[in-house]
């Protein structure tokens, strides 16, 4: 039992560098973990975004300009997929939003051009649910 104790105290700055060494690797690790994390979130919420306003775009084209080519629901539905798509890559409530847009835009799309707002209301609702989701999280990283 001496001995090993003699030999702990021999070895004890390079034992303290072992550990040292050790936990730093750990926490970088980790922490490299976490900010590719975040980016990836971050990058995700970003294109969101962009994607939002560019479906708003065509929503309002439809809608209030009634034009056929820049406001087409096809285009609208490609816009919905891939914030729906991307909504669920990303965890917390822009998922669910996302998911809900996409209901919302299937029920209501026919309504736009419409001598009435509620189908563009409706969907102006849901994208805002989806922008408002998105700027939460990306708010909340760190």
């Amino acid at each position: 039992m001496a001995n090993i104790r003699e030999q702990l105290r021999n070895n004890a700055v390079a034992l303290t560098s072992l550990f040292i060494a050790l936990s730093s690797l750990g926490y970088n690790t980790w922490r490299n973990e976490r900010t590719e994390h975040n980016r990836n979130i971050r990058t995700a919420a970003f294109e969101i975004l962009t994607k939002l306003a560019e479906f708003e775009r065509v929503v309002f084209l439809a809608h209030y300009d009634r034009d056929k080519s820049n406001g087409n629901p096809r285009v609208g539905w490609t816009y919905v997929i891939v914030i729906d798509d991307l909504g669920a890559v990303i965890p917390g409530k822009i998922g669910p939003k996302a998911d809900e847009l996409r209901k919302v835009w299937a029920q209501n799309w026919e309504g736009l051009g419409s001598d009435s707002d509620v189908a563009v209301d409706r969907i102006e609702a849901g994208i805002v649910n989806v922008r408002n989701a998105a700027l939460e999280t990306l708010r909340s990283l760190r």
